[in-house]
């Protein structure tokens, strides 16, 4: 039976299909994510060093962004609903494969290609069901449908640290990628019967083979001499062979990209300066990701605390980021994109501020810890849905798919990169007491001595957090216009991503 859209009636999406969207948002964002807070947990049972465990965490991430743009493209060319189902299914691979990981010597090949195939399957879900909202709902009911998404996604994120530790402590980590599996089933559930939306042929499809290798190992190059350097030796012969690997490869990334006919990254996009700046700031913002796994590991290896404890220090993020979505979507009615993301990352900067201050006792820590997380969330809300429009309002309709993946990529591998930098730098100076004992002449640590590597190392980190914020607000002043005036539809996405 032939599916398509009939353009002469057209399809309207409805609040099943939405919430089956959803699930496999939440599947990524939620549980996937969980990582960020249970990576302790999980590599004291499956026997895996940190540097091990900090890869995992951040392969989905990584995984999701090369795999994104891609993904966004077949999804315009072969159909938006079958690449969001394949995406459904590779998340109940890899959620599976998580859940049933052995501990020894196979732990760390079996968690690592399950958190792959749960990145391979956000890449897959986040640029298609993008363009099915913008496919399926209009005018104001666009507007709902993406600041629901973005509850799923950015809510989702606001959750995973609080989830995790609930489900960890009183059922196991692994029960989180079980569950993880039913909210996949349900979502394809509830998707079925929706119609498929494709863009327009524009002639026979090539896969830009190349191009996509070339992305693949200047990313993954990039990430193993991030999280491995400090391990492997930063001047040894491996890590300065990934070094030129990077380099080399992201060359003949850019040099195929700009010549091929049918490249992937179309760079034409970042012609329009408000798409390059909300993308470019959407990439330092998700970096500030790394502010969860840095401060849950202080709390938890500098102040003993457990999974679960350390989660619900983060219970005024998930709070906030989901009551302040929809305010986010007002300021932009209101204002335009340009104040509320700066705004946005004002008070997420603000936030990270807020839980640095390692030298406190933990009592006093973790009361403004809790506070700067609730600011952390508000500030993310504020950024989210005006971020989300600025650069999808400005994308034709049959580079829908392509650009939303452009835009998703940058989420995916500023979390990556944001958490893998931030967790290599206080990994590596927690381990070397004398590479932070110049804060000793600087700041008072109250209380414990004995802690104050881990606690010297997570101020560090998290100014390295802090200084994306700055780059983010820099790259939004530079590029998105001021204005109040906002499209009827939040995304007008024949114009504009």
């Amino acid at each position: 039976m032939d599916t398509s859209v009939n353009p002469e009636v057209p399809y309207k999406g409805n609040d099943r299909l939405l919430f089956g969207i959803i699930m496999g948002v939440v599947a990524f964002w939620l549980f996937a994510q969980t990582t960020l807070n249970i990576s302790p947990d999980m590599s004291r049972d499956l026997g895996m060093d940190a540097s091990m465990m900090n890869v995992a965490v951040a392969i989905t991430s990584l995984f999701s962004g090369i795999f994104i743009v891609v993904m966004g493209g077949l999804a315009d060319r072969v159909g938006r609903l079958r690449i969001t189902r394949i995406g459904f299914y590779l998340s109940i691979a890899g959620s599976l494969l998580v859940a049933v990981t052995p501990q020894g010597q196979l732990a760390a090949p079996v968690v690592l290609l399950g958190r792959a195939l749960q990145g391979l399957s956000a890449a897959c879900i986040m640029p298609a069901s993008l363009a099915l909202v913008k496919a399926f709902w209009d005018g104001p009911e666009r507007q709902r449908a993406i600041s629901m998404w973005s509850i799923g996604s950015w809510g989702g994120s606001g959750l995973c640290s609080l989830v995790g530790g609930l489900m960890s402590q009183h059922f196991g980590w692994r029960s989180i990628f079980w569950l993880a599996v039913a909210v996949s089933v349900s979502g394809l559930w509830m998707m079925h019967g929706a119609p498929e939306s494709k863009a327009e042929s524009k002639g026979k499809y090539r896969f830009d083979l190349s191009g996509v290798l070339a992305f693949m190992v200047t990313m993954v190059a990039l990430q193993v001499l991030v999280t491995q350097g400090n391990r492997l030796g930063w001047t040894s012969p491996t890590s300065l062979g990934l070094f030129a690997a990077t380099v080399v490869f992201g060359w003949l990334f850019v040099r195929i990209e700009s010549k091929a006919s049918s490249a992937f990254f179309d760079f034409s996009l970042f012609k329009n300066a408000t798409y390059t700046g909300a993308t470019i700031s959407n990439f330092l913002v998700n970096g500030t990701a790394g502010t969860l796994i840095v401060s849950l590991q202080l709390v938890q290896i500098g102040g003993n605390m457990n999974a679960q404890q350390a989660g619900f220090l983060t219970l005024g993020y998930a709070i906030a980021i989901i009551a302040f979505i929809r305010v986010g979507e007002k300021l932009l009615q209101r204002f335009g994109p340009r104040k509320p993301m700066v705004w946005g990352c004002l008070i997420t900067g603000l936030a990270i501020l807020m839980v640095s201050p390692a030298n406190l006792l933990l009592w006093d820590y973790k009361i403004l810890a809790s506070v700067g997380y609730t600011l952390f969330g508000v500030g993310l809300a504020f950024y989210a849905t005006p971020s989300t429009d600025a650069a999808l309002s400005n994308l034709p309709a049959t580079q829908t798919g392509s650009g939303s993946g452009i835009y998703k990529m940058a989420s995916s591998l500023g979390a990556a990169f944001g958490v893998a930098i931030s967790a290599a730098i206080f990994t590596a100076l927690s381990g070397d007491r004398a590479s932070v004992s110049w804060l000793d002449g600087m700041i008072t640590f109250a209380g414990r001595q004995d802690n104050l590597a881990v606690r010297e190392a997570a101020i560090v980190a998290l100014g390295f957090n802090v200084l994306m914020v700055v780059m983010a607000i820099v790259s939004i002043m530079l590029t998105v216009p001021k204005g109040t005036k906002v499209q009827p539809s939040i995304s007008n996405l024949d114009a504009k991503p």
